[in-house]
């Protein structure tokens, strides 16, 4: 395989360099702010050809001499039409304007808007913040983790969960990324609210598969967000207030046109209103996201972000659980040249989560520390050949927990778990190569390395075995330590390289459809503990080592993708399939909080998932929208060892499940949604979504028996009922005053309805004794029933 690689790299290189040809680089920007824009599409429709700005709006294009008409366009701007002249290599900088009030009149001609259907990258579903604001959600607030969960493949484990499952895939199988700095939890206040400012979001781009080689450490899924940049020509300032929460960003030049900043923050207060009812808990977040950004010259800009968030949730002064991300990322943007584009990347990231639990007299303390350095080159080589190559670097602190009495009489002895440490570093290359009109390739390679680097103190077990079975009661246990080594912390405990081809095609059949089919390998060497469907804030992570492997990903998808009526409307389909190896599951009643060996807890399997895909969009007029489907899979098998008894014979442990296949808990069969917006006039716009899921796998006692005068309930296999099938319409209506027209404070009211028809959807199923009848009964935990709230948008 590497072999076929080189070969192909090597061959493109030979035919890179024809004669006579020159290059027109530049950047893309916002008129308005100079705001860079990504994934603007500048095409040369004479050639059949063309390129889309990358990450910080930079492109470059090679042709042959002579004179070109370009065609710059981008959703929700006004296309622009350049005549040039091309006999010498040109510097083209683009500002390109707001038509949102003019986009029935815009008019994209031949070949621009078909350039995604010749592309060979799939999988990938991208969201503009307008999008974003415009989709009706819990309480009101934009939200950028339930806008997604509307597109195929994506779903959660219901109201109130945190995170977010991509196909089949677990929690923690996501890479999150906030201007490149990894985001560990994207949830406030335990899942009602995602991390993301809305306002202080340009760009989001979800990768479900087919993922580019510069990406890696998760087998499931990449999202993608990038931060504004900050109005470098005038000051600005535009928040929202809501029923719980409200928001306010300001940004504005430093030096004009050079230099801009950008800070905004978020803050709930629905907790100031408790006292009034004499209720003394308290749950609410904040957070803060700044950015500067400084244009040096033409050849170089740096930018320095970051952003600071947490939640507080109290139960009187007893009782407080405190949470959040802390990130921060200084980055330096090179030009080499006019075909060879850098970007150097320094990024710390921190995870908290903190327990004050003054009742029995003592502080918890545990989370998650990485520093990052990446640097990124991207080569366009001419019009059919560009190479993305580069390195990353990440060093992880783990702390698995410290207890510190809070108090002198609370009798508790300060102790710290074992923190562990490890270094994943990774080098890449990727190619995006159009070997014919009709046939385009993207091929890449990443190499991984992950170190397990020393601890303090480690456990041995016999036979390497840190899980015990027991065939007598046919249950499994942790097994008892022999001893214990202190490697310290310049030591090795474990050593994983892992070589992660990848490789798309996209084959033309005409001018509006196309076939594309991807084969991606992934390697995830850190893993979330928790045996919840949805993961809560006190799940620790833990880094692959002597006694837990990596997670290996396999994954082929093979889709068509057609534009109707010239681009209208546009229809994606794709069957895909997943193999994941070293996937961990838990014994029966394992016990993951502040445990110091927690691998004889841990059993290892693999897990796999397969489905269909179908996304028809309607893009242009007033109204717009998507219908999604997937029809899907997930399961895991954790079959049992082979182990060998006193005796010296060989016995096959049952696993779990008898070594046979089971549901995950996201596995979600079916799952619609339908999401709408309609412009009525310049007045009033409506939006609404409708979405349906099957009901999470979930145990519910199959059987009981009395037990000295207790009824004691027992289970079945994993994951083998379900709970209610989850459905609900959510609407809403923004007001746009006609007042607005001609001033600079610019208003609009929100006016939403989450859960129209008040379906009790079920968040979980509990089974009790009824205290009346002494019979047990199912109890059904709904969260949200009908929520109308109100938000005022506003802008100046």
């Amino acid at each position: 395989m590497t072999q076929i690689f080189l070969f192909i790299f090597i061959n493109s290189f030979l035919l890179a360099f024809p004669q006579q040809k020159f290059t027109i680089s530049g950047t893309v920007s916002e008129a308005a702010s100079n705001e860079t824009l990504i994934g603007v599409t500048v095409a040369v429709p004479e050639l059949r050809t063309g390129v889309t700005t990358n990450e910080y709006g930079f492109y470059s294009i090679t042709l042959p001499e002579g004179e070109y008409q370009l065609q710059i366009s981008y959703l929700g701007f006004k296309e622009v039409v350049q005549t040039i002249g091309l006999s010498q290599n040109l510097k083209l900088n683009i500002k390109m304007e707001e038509a949102a009030e003019a986009l029935d009149e815009v008019v994209v001609t031949q070949d621009v808007e078909k350039m995604d259907i010749r592309k060979p990258q799939m999988s990938v579903n991208t969201l503009s913040a307008g999008t974003i604001k415009k989709i009706p959600v819990i309480l009101g607030e934009a939200d950028v983790i339930k806008s997604i969960l509307l597109l195929p493949g994506v779903t959660n484990a219901g109201e109130g969960a945190s995170g977010f499952n991509v196909r089949g895939g677990a929690v923690d199988q996501n890479l999150i990324l906030l201007d490149e700095a990894i985001i560990f939890n994207s949830s406030h206040l335990f899942g009602f609210f995602s991390v993301f400012n809305p306002d202080a979001i340009k760009d989001i781009k979800l990768y479900k598969g087919g993922i580019p080689a510069r990406y890696g450490g998760r087998v499931s899924s990449v999202l993608d967000i990038f931060q504004k940049e900050g109005n470098s020509k005038k000051f600005e300032v535009n928040g929202g207030i809501g029923l719980v929460a409200s928001r306010l960003l300001a940004e504005g030049p430093i030096v004009k046109d050079k230099a801009a900043f950008l800070v905004g923050g978020r803050s709930s207060y629905a907790h100031l209103f408790l006292p009034l009812f004499n209720i003394d808990n308290k749950a609410y977040f904040y957070d803060l996201n700044t950015k500067i950004n400084y244009n040096i010259n033409e050849r170089n800009s740096v930018f320095l972000s970051g952003y600071f968030g947490r939640d507080v949730f109290s139960i009187s002064d007893s009782f407080v659980n405190t949470y959040g991300n802390a990130v921060g990322n200084f980055r330096w943007n090179h030009l080499f040249s006019d075909k060879l584009f850098s970007n150097l990347s320094l990024i710390y990231s921190d995870y908290y989560y903190g327990l004050k639990l003054d009742f029995v007299g003592f502080d918890w303390n545990s989370g998650i520390q990485n520093f990052n350095l990446k640097y990124d080159l991207k080569h366009y080589v001419n019009d059919k050949l560009q190479i993305n190559y580069g390195v990353n670097d990440i060093y992880y602190r783990f702390n698995p927990g410290k207890i510190e009495p809070s108090r002198a009489d609370s009798g508790i002895l300060e102790e710290q778990l074992i923190q562990k440490y490890a270094n994943e570093f990774a080098a890449y290359v990727d190619v995006e190569h159009e070997i014919t009109p009709k046939l385009s390739l993207n091929y890449g390679l990443r190499l991984s390395n992950f170190i397990r680097l020393g601890q303090e103190e480690l456990n041995v077990y016999e036979n390497d075995n840190p899980v015990a079975y027991d065939s007598s009661l046919s249950i499994y246990s942790e097994a008892d330590p022999i001893g214990t080594i202190n490697p310290g912390r310049d030591g090795r405990l474990a050593t994983f390289n892992t070589l992660e081809p990848r490789a798309a095609l996209a084959y033309t059949i005409n001018d509006y459809s196309s076939v594309k089919a991807s084969y991606t390998r992934l390697a995830q060497y850190l893993h979330l503990l928790s045996n919840t469907s949805s993961p809560t804030p006190l799940d620790v992570w833990t880094p692959s080592g002597p006694f837990i492997k990596p997670q290996l990903l396999d994954q082929y998808a093979l889709g068509y993708f057609k534009d109707l009526k010239n681009g209208d409307y546009s229809l994606e389909t794709e069957v895909f399939y997943k193999d994941v190896k070293n996937r961990i599951d838990y014994i029966d009643g394992a016990n993951l909080i502040a445990n110091d060996a927690i691998e004889t807890v841990i059993l290892n399997g693999k897990a796999r998932a397969y489905g269909l895909e179908l996304l028809l969009r309607k893009n242009e007029g007033r109204f717009q929208g998507w219908l999604a489907y997937t029809l899907s899979k997930s399961e895991q098998r954790t079959p049992g060892r082979i182990a060998t008894t006193e005796n010296g014979l060989s016995e096959n442990e049952p696993g779990i499940n008898f070594g046979e296949w089971y549901n995950t808990p996201y596995d979600k069969t079916h799952d619609f949604s339908l999401y709408g917006s309609y412009d009525l006039n310049k007045k009033w716009t409506f939006n609404a979504n409708f979405v349906y899921q099957t009901g999470q796998p979930t145990n519910y006692p199959i059987g009981q028996f009395e037990f000295q005068n207790l009824t004691v309930p027992y289970y079945g296999v994993r994951n083998e009922q379900r709970l209610p099938d989850y459905h609900r319409i959510d609407v809403a209506a923004t007001l746009t005053p006609k007042k607005n027209a001609g001033r600079r404070w610019q208003g609009e009211w929100v006016f939403s309805i989450y859960n129209l028809y008040n379906r009790r959807n079920a968040a979980s199923i509990s089974f009790s004794r009824n205290q009346d009848t002494g019979v047990n009964e199912a109890v059904r935990t709904s969260i949200f029933g009908i929520v109308p709230a109100a938000t005022y948008n506003f802008k100046f």
